[in-house]
Order: structure tokens, then C-alpha cells, then sequence
């Protein structure tokens, strides 16, 4: 009986070249599907995220639906930090809200004194949703996700969303030490989330940086990368990792954080890529160790069928400059979309839609 490491999605992220990419969408969880609006009536989205039964049921809700090749598991990267008891609400139409922003050294050393290891005791439902969703897949899949030191230290700098995240790129060169503390804080939180989710069966990892864009390449290289590189590379050679960023296309080859003097295992596996840079040019990029994940404009989920159809083709025939492909969006979906576009993606990537 197949199992999910001989899965098309694991082997893609190993670098195997295959006739037709795999294919999954960021944010396929919830958002645009009426039956998770359905499900989640009456509950609020950290309360559902810690709910075991219906965060499973939120993850599989698109494996049925769609028929993608893997599963991504439905939490928020909010979820580790309210775990390790930070004071946080995701108000609806804004998102994560802090009641206490971290700002000076005295608010970093009054977070960074909690254990990350506590996150690992209190994610008990989170293994739980785990073991479930990984019972009723089968051999599909499940991805397991965390955000990145940068994109939750943004949220935490500014005490919520934020579109230039002046105060959290302040914080690098005005505080660099600080800085520092937060971020390495920060990968052990999100080191700890991912592992909870292995540990329970997760077959592969992504890291999310949402605003890793509004980063210069240096303050990128000084103040981010080794942050991200000790969240992720404990994994490397354990699951398929997978690092995406929003706008990242002038820190792209940043991103597959290399471990200085390791060979092509110390790297990420693959590397997202958002709309805005053809999967040509990005292979070229990363290089021939480097899976690319992509990378679908979301904006033309609305676009009328034949012109959708030719971009979806137009990036499956790019992504095989890389040494494989695993087939997504540029971002996550968004809610609006009608989920039977989605469903048809899936099918034309599969050979099914001519």
C-alpha cells in the first residue's frame, strides 16, 4: 500500500522530476470553501485552530473537495505564540492583535523569558488534530507550516498587522541586540511548532515569511536568514522542507538557507515563489538542488476560464526548468474565489481537463 513519503508531493520535494507537478494551494483550508464557513458558525479561529476534531476536519475539507496531492494543516502562525501564553486575538477583517506590543529590550526580555519548550507541552491538540488528519488521509500528504521569526516578530513589533513594518525594521538597527533575541526566541518557537507537527506525522514542513519582501537583501542576509535557517534546518534531511516568502524575488537564492559548509542536504528542499517571477527565471536562480513551489497568480482566479487555463499551463511549462515542481499559488487563496475553479486547476494539472 503506497504511503505518504512514496507520495507525488514528497518526491517532488526530494527532486524527482515527474510527467505531471503536484499540486496544492496555500490557504486551501477554510477561507473560500462554504463548508468550512459552515463549520466554523459560532467559533472563533484560534478556538478552532485548538479544537482537535475541527481543526482535522478543516484540513481535509479541500483533499476531498479538490483532490489535491496534499493536505495542508489548518492552524495560524499566531497559534505557537498563544500556546506560550502571549496575549493574542485575530480580530476578523484586520488579523493578529497583540494586547502587548514588544518594543523595547525590557518587553523582548519579558517574552524571551518564557521556555519555547513550553510550546511543545501545551500542543496537545495540536498533535492531536495531527494524528487524526494523518489517519483519515491515507497516503496523501499532510504538510505541517509555521511562520517565520521575521513575519511573527512584525506582528509582535507592531502589536498587529502592518504594511511597511517601520517599527520591526526599526527595532534591527536601532536595538540590534534586542533584535536578535526576539528572532532567536522566535526560531525556537516556530522550531517547536513544526517538530510537534512531524512528531505527530506531518510528511513534510513549510515556513511561511509573509513580509520577508519588505526586507532590504542585507538587512535580509543580517538580520533574518540565520533566524529562519535555526528554525528550519534541524529538519533538513528528516522531512521535505519547503521556505515561501511574499516578494522575495531579490533575496530568492537567500531563501534556500544554506548551511554554510554543509552540502545540498543543508538547504531547504524547496523554495516558494510568488507571481511576480516567472518559474524559468527562479529555477535559474536557486540553482539544480532547489524544488520550486508555484506559483498561479491569485489574481486571475477570476479571469475568465481559457485565460486562466493558459496561465496554469504557462507556469507548469516554466516550473520544469527546476528539478521539479510542485504546483501552487504565488499566495494563498483568496476567500472570494469560487472553489470550482480551484477544483479544475487540480484536474488540469492532473491531465483531466483538456
Amino acid at each position: 500500500m503506497p504511503q505518504p513519503h512514496e507520495s507525488a508531493l514528497v518526491r517532488a520535494l526530494r527532486g524527482e522530476r515527474q510527467d505531471r507537478p503536484p499540486v496544492w494551494f496555500m490557504r486551501q483550508a477554510g477561507r473560500s470553501l462554504p463548508e468550512y464557513r459552515e463549520l466554523r458558525v459560532g467559533t472563533r479561529m484560534l478556538d478552532a485552530c485548538l479544537t482537535p476534531d475541527l481543526a482535522s476536519e478543516i484540513t481535509l475539507q479541500p483533499v476531498r473537495r479538490h483532490r489535491v496531492d496534499a493536505a495542508v494543516f489548518f492552524s495560524d502562525i499566531v497559534v505557537p505564540l498563544k500556546l506560550a501564553g502571549v496575549e493574542v486575538h485575530i480580530e476578523p477583517g484586520r488579523g493578529p492583535v497583540f494586547a502587548d506590543p514588544v518594543r523595547t529590550a525590557s518587553d523582548v526580555d519579558r517574552l524571551t523569558a518564557i521556555d519555547p519548550a513550553a510550546i511543545v507541552e501545551a500542543a496537545a491538540p495540536v498533535r492531536e488534530a495531527v494524528q487524526i488528519t494523518v489517519a483519515e488521509l491515507g497516503d496523501t500528504p499532510l504538510i505541517g507550516f509555521a511562520g517565520a521569526p521575521f513575519t511573527l516578530a512584525a506582528y509582535l513589533v507592531e502589536g498587529g498587522p502592518s504594511k511597511e513594518h517601520l517599527r520591526a525594521r526599526g527595532m534591527m538597527h536601532a536595538d540590534p541586540a534586542s533584535w536578535h533575541r526576539l528572532a532567536g526566541w522566535l526560531a525556537q518557537v516556530s522550531h517547536a511548532f513544526l517538530s510537534v507537527q512531524v512528531a505527530a506525522g506531518a510528511s513534510a514542513v513549510q515556513l511561511f515569511d509573509s513580509w520577508a519582501g519588505s526586507l532590504s537583501p542585507a538587512d535580509y542576509r543580517a538580520f533574518v536568514a540565520p533566524h529562519s535557517r535555526a528554525a528550519l534546518a534541524p529538519l533538513f534531511g528528516t522531512v521535505p522542507t519547503i521556505h515561501f516568502g511574499v516578494g522575495t524575488g531579490p533575496i530568492l537564492a537567500d531563501m534556500r538557507l544554506i548551511d554554510e559548509g554543509a552540502d545540498a542536504s543543508g538547504r531547504a528542499d524547496a523554495v516558494g515563489v510568488d507571481w511576480r517571477l516567472p518559474l524559468d527565471e527562479a529555477a535559474a536562480i536557486l540553482g539544480p538542488d532547489t524544488t520550486v513551489q508555484g506559483n498561479i497568480d491569485p489574481a486571475l482566479l477570476t479571469a475568465p476560464w481559457d485565460v486562466l487555463a493558459a496561465h496554469v499551463d504557462d507556469v507548469i511549462a516554466r516550473g520544469r526548468a527546476a528539478r521539479a515542481h510542485v504546483l501552487n499559488l504565488g499566495h494563498g487563496v483568496p476567500p472570494e474565489t469560487d472553489p470550482t475553479v480551484l477544483t479544475r486547476i487540480v484536474a488540469r494539472a492532473h491531465g483531466e481537463d483538456g
